[in-house]
């Protein structure tokens, strides 16, 4: 056993284990919004919450594992590498900005609703299509990259694919965020 490969290992933990975080995000969104009542609702909305302090701890993971195998076999100058790196910005910079703002937003209303039906500012905030498109696209886009990882294009093949499966996450997201079935 070598160094790389532990951290290889390690690196595909980071993202399995934000893979499975962001699974069950999503699956908090899907019962936020098929809640009738705040009673429904809050118990999905707070494993959110707890879900979502893995993120920066993920990213951490996964950045610094990155970093030690492009120093031990690649450069810093690659184009995947590169495009690597700013994906993982953008997805930090969407969970920090968008999602945990959006987040805030959905829990006042709530709070505001108070007990019983849930009302339509509230209702609203379960469809809210910033929060479901950073929910969907992150996961997707972290799909790209490993897609780049594998693959190793040209910078814009990497380009590409990562566009690719971001423009599939928001797809996707804009698709739930519309969508009134449970």
């Amino acid at each position: 056993m070598d160094t790389y490969h532990t951290v290889l290992y390690l690196h595909l933990l980071s993202m399995l284990a934000g893979f499975a975080a962001a699974s069950i995000v999503a699956l908090c969104l899907i019962r936020l919004r098929a809640a009738q009542t705040v009673a429904e609702a809050v118990p999905w909305g707070m494993l959110a919450g707890k879900i979502g302090m893995v993120f920066p701890l993920v990213l951490v993971g996964f950045f610094a594992t990155g970093a030690y195998m492009t120093d031990e076999v690649w450069m810093w100058d690659t184009g995947w590498v590169d495009v690597g790196i700013v994906s993982l910005a953008i997805i930090a910079i969407q969970g920090l900005l968008v999602a945990k703002g959006r987040a805030k937003l959905l829990q006042t209303a709530l709070r505001e609703n108070g007990p019983g039906p849930l009302g339509e500012p509230a209702r609203r905030r379960t469809h809210d299509p910033a929060l479901w498109v950073t929910a969907l696209s992150n996961p997707a886009l972290v799909l790209g990259v490993a897609w780049v990882m594998t693959q190793k294009p040209s910078t814009t093949g990497a380009i590409a694919g990562v566009l690719v499966a971001y423009a599939i996450g928001a797809g996707v997201a804009l698709l739930f965020a519309r969508s009134n079935a449970p």
